[in-house]
């Protein structure tokens, strides 16, 4: 429906005010409703619900190739975990939910560490030094890339959305996407999508086998 709209004549000395204030009404009107981003922290990321999506093997799509700096300054590279199963975590150190999961991730890692299983930090749109605060007080035992342009996740934009973090990836031993989860992850959700994808080649890097749903 067009914004146009035609009034009754105003006065000269009300037509500057009142020019102003149409021009910001029809503004507002015309913009359907959007929600600008603000930049604060509450607005950079959508929260997912937490849901998770497994992908039998014959489905599986070969994870990019990225890499790029740790939060240490080492390089390193996902393809530098081939042949091993790779739990990729996408956060933030504004990120709440990030927080919070953050003891998870850690016990899985721990659980799984003699399993050939690793666990790869992504983080995005964040400031160096807050997130190496982060990775200390929380006692992050294994590293991140340092993505602040957000180029690594938008490489796996096909399998997760940009914004949407906290998000994980199971990935498997031939690199492929293994399972997702979009939102924060919890002890028996993660435990279980890792499980399936280690009993696929019974903890020794064999072949793979089928994959449930989570």
């Amino acid at each position: 429906m067009p914004c146009n709209r035609t009034g009754a004549r105003l006065r000269p000395a009300l037509l500057s005010a009142a020019a102003a204030l149409a021009a910001l009404t029809a503004l507002a009107g015309c913009a359907g409703g959007g929600t600008a981003e603000t930049g604060s922290s509450d607005n950079r990321y959508i929260a997912g619900d937490g849901s998770s999506t497994s992908y039998e093997p014959d489905e599986r799509k070969d994870a990019p190739e990225v890499g790029g700096e740790s939060l240490d300054g080492d390089a390193i590279a996902l393809a530098d975990y081939r042949g091993d199963i790779v739990v990729v975590n996408f956060w933030a150190s504004w990120c709440g939910p990030c927080r919070s999961e953050t003891p998870v991730l850690e016990e899985v890692h721990s659980e799984f560490a003699d399993d050939g299983v690793e666990f790869l930090g992504v983080n995005i749109k964040d400031d160096k030094t807050a997130a190496k605060a982060f990775e200390q007080s929380q006692g992050v035992g294994y590293p991140s890339i340092y993505d602040q342009p957000g180029e690594v996740v938008q490489a796996f934009r096909e399998t997760v959305p940009p914004k949407a973090i906290p998000s994980t990836l199971v990935i498997d031993r031939e690199g492929r996407i293994a399972a997702r989860v979009i939102g924060e992850t919890d002890y028996r959700q993660l435990k279980g999508l890792v499980e399936t994808v280690v009993a696929e080649s019974g903890g020794d890097g064999g072949d793979s086998g089928d994959a449930g749903t989570g």
